[in-house]
C-alpha cells in the first residue's frame, strides 16, 4: 500500500494465528501506524512481544483499546461478550469494532448490547487459517486470495464499512457482505460440519479395539491424514463454534445423517449406479473449487510444509 495508513492505532484482542497474521500483514503493508496487543495470558503476550508483533502490549484489554480507531476481537467466539463488556467504556467515538469469529449471529447478539453510541460495529470473518495456533503460527500472506465475509447490521455507516472493506482488501482478501444468519448456515456446511466429521472419524479410529493406534498411524492413507489435519484444530475455538452456531450445525448434521443413511443403503443393496452418480457429482465440486482459485490441483492438494492452509 502507498500513502497514509488506513488507521492510526489498531488494537488486537487475542494474538493467536489470526491475530498474529493480521499484525504481520498490517505492519508489512503499512495499513496501520501503531499496533496494540492484548491477551489474557502473560506468556502469550510475552511471546508476541518477542516476535515484535506490536508496539504496545497489555493483559488489560481496555488499555490496548484506549485510543484505537480499529479494534479487532481475535478471541474464541464464546469470549466475545466478556471482552465487549470489558472494553466498552473506553472505545473511542468513531472507532470501528469488528471480529474474526467463525459464527456471526452469536457475535451480533453478544456484542451489540455493549457497543457505545458512535462506535461502528461491523462483525467479520476472514475465511483463512491452518491447524496451528498461537502467535508463532501467523504469517503475513495468510489472507491472500481468501474471502473475508462482513455482516454489517442495518444502518451501518457506509464510510466505516468501506474503510473496513478496504483494510481486508489490502490484507489480500476478497470481501463479501452477508446476513449473519445466512453466514452461519453457509459456514455450517462448508466448515463446521467437515471439522465435526473429522473429529468424529479420528475419534472413532482412536476408539477401535480391533485396530491398534500404531497401525492407524503407520498405515494412514492421504484421506485419513487430511482428516487428522482438521481434527488437530484448536479445541477451544471449535467447542465455542459448536455452542454458538448450534441451530445451523444441528440442521446440517441432520441432513448429513440422512444422506449417510442413503449411502449405507446403497452399499448394503449393491446400488452401484447410485454410488457412481454421487461420486461423479461430488468430483465436480472439487473441480469447481480449483477453478475458483481456492485450492490447487497439485499432488497432495498443493499442501506443503511451509503452507498448510485450512479454512475455518
Amino acid at each position: 500500500m502507498t500513502g497514509a495508513p488506513l488507521f492510526e492505532r489498531m488494537a488486537l484482542i487475542g494474538i493467536g494465528l489470526i491475530g498474529s497474521s493480521i499484525a504481520q500483514t498490517a505492519r508489512q503493508r503499512g495499513l496501520v501506524k501503531e499496533i496494540a496487543i492484548s491477551t489474557r495470558s502473560p506468556a502469550t503476550l510475552q511471546r508476541a512481544e518477542e516476535l515484535e508483533l506490536g508496539d504496545f502490549y497489555s493483559v488489560d484489554a481496555a488499555q490496548a483499546v484506549d485510543g484505537a480507531d480499529l479494534v479487532i476481537l481475535c478471541v474464541p467466539v464464546g469470549a466475545n461478550e466478556a471482552v465487549a463488556k470489558w472494553i466498552s467504556p473506553v472505545l473511542k467515538a468513531g472507532a470501528i469494532l469488528t471480529d474474526v469469529g467463525s459464527t456471526k449471529q452469536s457475535v451480533v447478539d453478544q456484542v451489540s448490547p455493549h457497543v457505545p453510541k458512535g462506535v461502528h460495529f461491523i462483525p467479520g470473518h476472514p475465511i483463512a487459517g491452518t491447524e496451528q495456533s498461537g502467535p508463532d503460527a501467523g504469517f503475513p500472506t495468510l489472507f491472500d486470495q481468501r474471502w473475508c465475509i462482513l455482516t454489517p447490521p442495518k444502518g451501518t455507516d457506509q464510510a466505516a464499512l468501506e474503510k473496513l472493506s478496504a483494510f481486508w482488501q489490502e490484507c489480500g482478501s476478497n470481501v463479501d457482505l452477508m446476513d449473519p444468519k445466512h453466514h452461519d448456515l453457509v459456514l455450517a456446511i462448508v466448515s463446521h460440519l467437515p471439522h465435526l466429521i473429522a473429529y468424529n472419524i479420528v475419534g472413532t479410529a482412536d476408539d477401535l479395539e480391533t485396530v491398534t493406534k500404531s497401525q492407524v498411524i503407520k498405515y494412514s492413507a492421504s484421506g485419513f491424514r487430511d482428516f487428522t489435519r482438521l481434527a488437530a484444530s484448536d479445541p477451544t475455538m471449535w467447542r465455542d463454534v459448536c455452542l454458538n452456531n448450534k441451530e445451523a450445525i444441528l440442521e446440517m448434521l441432520s441432513r448429513f445423517s440422512e444422506d449417510l443413511s442413503a449411502m449405507q443403503r446403497a452399499i448394503r443393496w449393491g446400488d452401484g449406479d447410485m454410488l457412481f452418480d454421487l461420486f461423479t457429482r461430488t468430483r465436480g465440486i472439487r473441480r469447481s473449487i480449483i477453478e475458483a482459485g481456492q485450492e490447487t490441483d497439485e499432488p497432495d492438494f498443493g499442501r506443503h510444509a511451509a503452507d498448510t492452509r485450512q479454512d475455518d
